[in-house]
């Protein structure tokens, strides 16, 4: 999401000392990106209960249609000047990458619960770790690569490929976490735009393309189902602006760990609104998806230690 290299500067920089700017700044992003991750998850929660009526195409149009008004509206006198961009191509291929997380996931809610879909997301962390060493040119080792390695296994275990209990859809979860990924890295190479900027662009990309779509998949939007609908808009834009903001301030590996908290929600949520509760296996796959993430994540904070 900026400019800046990412991974392995983060974590060392929390340690800094009490009360150093780059400490603060850093404490900042990960409040930042918890918020932004209790966001995220009510309006998953929404479109889980929205695709109970809904197509996800027409869902996701809503989501970003509702972003681009809400934006619009609040930056209606400087827009165009806000809608300038110091890098459009990166702009519109997070633009892409934001469409298609949001697509994939929204999809999936159809056929498997927000607990297990939300694990399998879950995986970006380390994937952002693993995009930050191909694409930005940061050092990776062994340990990290089996770190990686295994999170996929605990996402497999979620999906079970091969078992009786396979649901297609699971796969869905798993391509949004590489999008997501691409997406937290090109966030970073354009954190000279101001978070306006990159929500603007974020929704103007993702509403021209979801339009195309929406059409075939439309049907009218019961009185009784607005208020989700308005929910969904609300939540993705705060939420996005708060993920933004979080990854300009803080490098992703520093922060990306705290994203795990959305498995918490996520399981609250599908216990509260649908009486539903992870099965046995999920559980394990998300522990080991929790657990590789986080052993990465050390791994970071004593190379550069050991750098420093």
């Amino acid at each position: 999401m900026s400019q800046p290299d990412i991974a392995p500067q983060g974590l060392p920089q929390i340690l800094a000392p009490a009360g150093s700017p780059v400490r603060s700044t850093q404490l900042q992003g990960i409040v930042l990106l918890l918020l932004a991750i209790f966001t995220f998850t009510l309006m998953d929660a929404s479109a889980k209960h929205l695709t109970e009526r809904y197509h996800p195409a027409q869902i996701v149009w809503v989501r970003f249609v509702s972003n681009l008004l809400i934006v619009g509206l609040i930056y209606a006198p400087r827009l165009r000047s806000t809608m300038v961009s110091k890098r459009p191509v990166v702009q519109l291929f997070r633009g892409l990458t934001q469409l298609g997380s949001v697509g994939l996931f929204f999809t999936s809610l159809q056929f498997i619960g927000l607990a297990e879909a939300t694990a399998i997301m879950d995986i970006n962390p380390v994937l952002i770790t693993l995009a930050a060493a191909i694409f930005l040119g940061e050092s990776i080792g062994i340990r990290r690569l089996i770190g990686i390695a295994v999170a996929l296994c605990g996402a497999l275990i979620i999906i079970r490929p091969g078992a009786g209990v396979f649901q297609p859809a699971a796969i869905l979860p798993l391509i949004g976490a590489f999008t997501y990924a691409a997406g937290a890295i090109l966030t970073r190479l354009v954190r000279e735009d101001s978070t306006a900027t990159s929500i603007l662009w974020s929704a103007t990309v993702g509403t021209i393309l979801s339009s195309l779509a929406v059409p075939f998949f439309w049907q009218p939007i019961a009185s009784e189902d607005i208020w989700a609908f308005v929910l969904l808009g609300i939540f993705g834009t705060v939420a996005q602006a708060l993920l933004i903001r979080a990854f300009a301030m803080a490098e992703a590996a520093a922060i990306a760990p705290f994203g795990y908290t959305g498995l918490i929600w996520a399981g609250f949520w599908g216990w509260l609104f649908w009486g539903t509760l992870p099965d046995r296996w999920t559980i394990i796959g998300a522990l080991i998806i929790v657990a590789a993430g986080l052993y990465v994540w050390m791994r970071e904070a004593r190379a550069m230690r050991r750098a420093g």
